[in-house]
C-alpha cells in the first residue's frame, strides 16, 4: 500500500469513500464525534450497489430439497443412503416458473444441507447426486435449477450449509479447505450467482467434533469469484431479521452500528466490500434508533431477510399439504416484510417427485391475485401535491424510484398535502424512500380531511426501502403525510394509496 493510501485511511473513512472510491455503505465513528455528528453519519450511509439491487427484489424464493425429502425429516443425520434420492419427475422449470408467476425475482437452492448431501456431483465427497440412482448418478440439480433461472430471466442463489454432518474431516482445518473446494464449485461452474447464503448452525459432525469455520476466508473467496453476489446471512451484505415466522419490525433500521468495523475489516484493494460480518448491534425491536447509536465504533448498512417456509416444515413432507400457509397468511406475511423494508425469503419446497405441489402452487397463485389487484393502481396518482418547503414533489407520483422528493435547506421535517381529483376509498399506504441517498425518515404520520378536521388513519417509525401500512377503509380527497422526523432532509421516492382486495 502506498503511503498517500494509507495516510487517507487513517483519515475519516467516510471522506475517503466520498472522495476517493465513491463507496458510502460503512462508516467509521472518530474518536470526539458528536452525537449530531454521528447521526449525520448514520443518514449518510447508504447500500452498494449489490445491496441496492438485492433489496430491490422485494420477494425470492427458497427451494430446501435433498436428502430430507425422502427421510420425512427436517434436520438429517448425514448417515442417510443416497440411493433413498430418486425424484422421478424433477422439473427445475417448473420450480422457477412457479416463483416468477408469483412475483419473485430470485431463487436460492439448498445445494447442501447439514446432512452433508450435495445437489451437484462434486469432487469432495461421495455423498451426493453422483451415488444416487437418479439419472443413473448423472444428474446435477444445481444444474439444471441455474439453467431455469437463465431462461427464466430469474436471479439464481446458492444455500452450503457451514455444518456437514458426513465429512470424516468436519472438525478440522481440513474442513474449511473443503469448504473452499465446495464454494469453487459452486461458483465456477452454473453461470451467474447472485447470492450465497450461509446459517450459523454449528453442531457436531460424525466424529463427534465442531467446526471454527473459517467465515473471513469464504466471504475473500466469494468476492473473488462471484463479486456481484450479496453474502448472507452469516455474511456481511445481508442479516437475518432473527425470526422465521416472516415477520419484521414495525422499526426496521438498514443502518447499523457495528463494532468490528476498522480499516483492516475493510477490503484492502478496492474499498468496496465490508468481508466480516458487522457485529456489535443489539437484539431487539428498534436495532438502528439514535440512543443504539451513540456508543457505536462504526456504521453500516446491514439490511434484513426475512425469512418463512410456506409450510411448518422446511422440507416437504406429504402429511403438510393440508398445512399450507393460506394467501391470506402469506399476503399478511407480504406486509409485515417487504413492508417493513425487508426483503421476503419464502421456502416452496419441492416434493419427492422433484415438483412443487399443487396445494403450495394453489396459494401462491391467489396471493398472486391479492397483491396485484390491490396494487394494481395508485389512487394518489394524479393527485396535486403542495409541499411549503419541498422541492420535486412530483417524483413522488412518477412510479421511478430513482427520482424523488426531499426538503429544502436543512429542513428535517415536512408537510405534504396530496389533493385528489375526486374523494376515493383507500386503505394502504405505501411509502419508500430513495435509500440510495439513505436511510432517514424516524417517524410519521398519515393524515385525511373529512370536512371538518384532520384526522390520523395511521402513523409510524421507519420507512426505509418500502413501508406499507393498512389501516381501516377511509374515504377523502384530501390527505397529507407529516414528517415528525428525520435524520438530515428525508426523502420520499414513491408515495401511493391503495384498496385491498378481498
Amino acid at each position: 500500500m502506498n503511503a498517500f493510501r494509507k495516510k487517507l485511511m487513517l483519515g475519516s473513512l467516510l471522506t475517503l469513500s466520498h472522495v476517493v472510491y465513491g463507496q458510502t455503505n460503512f462508516s467509521l465513528i472518530q474518536p470526539g464525534d458528536s452525537h449530531a455528528e454521528i447521526i449525520a453519519k448514520a443518514a449518510s450511509v447508504r447500500p452498494s450497489a449489490k445491496q441496492l439491487r438485492w433489496q430491490q427484489l422485494e420477494l425470492t424464493a427458497f427451494f430446501h430439497f435433498g436428502i430430507n425429502t425422502y427421510s420425512g425429516t427436517e434436520w438429517g443425520t448425514g448417515k442417510e443412503d443416497p440411493k433413498i434420492f430418486n425424484p422421478t419427475k424433477l422439473d427445475a422449470d417448473q420450480w422457477v416458473r412457479v416463483a416468477k408467476e408469483a412475483g419473485f425475482k430470485q431463487v436460492i437452492l439448498t445445494a447442501k444441507h447439514h446432512d452433508g448431501f450435495c445437489l451437484w456431483p462434486t469432487k469432495t465427497t461421495k455423498q451426493s447426486v453422483e451415488s444416487s440412482p437418479w439419472k443413473n448418478g448423472k444428474g446435477d440439480v444445481v444444474a439444471e435449477v441455474a439453467a431455469a433461472c437463465k431462461r427464466y430471466d430469474i436471479g439464481f442463489g446458492v444455500y452450503l450449509s457451514p455444518w456437514d454432518m458426513n465429512s470424516p474431516v468436519y472438525g478440522s482445518d481440513a474442513y474449511n479447505d473443503l469448504f473452499i473446494e465446495q464454494l469453487t464449485e459452486l461458483l465456477t461452474k452454473y453461470g451467474k450467482v447472485d447470492e450465497v447464503w450461509f446459517d450459523g448452525a454449528n453442531g457436531e459432525g460424525p466424529n463427534g467434533k465442531k467446526q471454527e469455520y473459517d467465515f473471513n476466508r469464504w466471504y475473500a473467496h466469494i468476492r473473488k469469484l462471484q463479486p456481484q453476489a450479496v453474502i448472507a446471512i452469516m455474511g456481511p451484505d445481508v442479516r437475518w431479521v432473527g425470526t422465521e415466522t416472516g415477520y419484521g419490525r414495525e422499526t426496521e433500521w438498514s443502518v447499523l452500528p457495528a463494532d468490528n468495523l476498522d480499516q483492516s475489516s475493510i477490503s484492502g484493494d478496492s474499498q468496496k466490500d465490508i468481508n466480516v460480518k458487522p457485529s456489535g448491534f443489539l437484539k431487539g425491536q428498534d436495532i438502528g434508533g439514535r440512543e443504539k447509536l451513540k456508543n457505536a465504533k462504526g456504521l453500516v448498512w446491514y439490511p434484513a431477510e426475512t425469512d418463512v417456509s410456506i409450510r411448518p416444515g422446511w422440507f416437504y413432507h406429504e402429511k403438510e399439504d393440508s398445512k399450507v400457509k393460506t394467501p391470506e397468511k402469506l399476503l399478511d406475511i407480504y406486509y409485515s416484510s417487504v413492508g417493513r423494508n425487508g426483503v421476503l425469503l419464502l421456502n416452496i419446497p419441492p416434493n419427492k417427485e422433484g415438483l412443487i405441489a399443487d396445494s403450495d402452487i394453489n396459494s401462491l397463485k391467489e396471493l398472486t391475485r391479492l397483491r396485484t389487484e390491490t396494487f394494481k393502481k395508485n389512487l394518489a396518482k394524479n393527485a396535486s401535491i403542495v409541499s411549503a418547503n419541498g422541492k420535486n414533489a412530483k417524483a413522488m407520483l412518477d412510479g421511478k424510484y430513482n427520482t424523488s422528493w426531499t426538503t429544502k435547506g436543512s429542513d428535517s421535517t415536512a408537510v405534504i398535502e396530496l389533493n385528489l381529483p375526486k374523494a376515493e376509498t383507500f386503505d394502504v399506504l405505501a411509502l419508500q424512500e430513495n435509500i440510495s441517498i439513505g436511510q432517514r425518515i424516524e417517524k410519521f404520520s398519515f393524515e385525511y380531511w373529512d370536512g371538518q378536521a384532520w384526522k390520523q388513519a395511521a402513523s409510524g417509525t421507519t420507512v426505509g426501502y418500502k413501508r406499507l401500512l393498512r389501516f381501516e377503509p377511509v374515504s377523502a380527497s384530501k390527505v397529507r403525510l407529516r414528517i415528525a422526523e428525520s435524520r438530515l432532509n428525508p426523502t420520499l421516492s414513491e408515495f401511493g394509496l391503495y384498496k385491498q382486495i378481498k
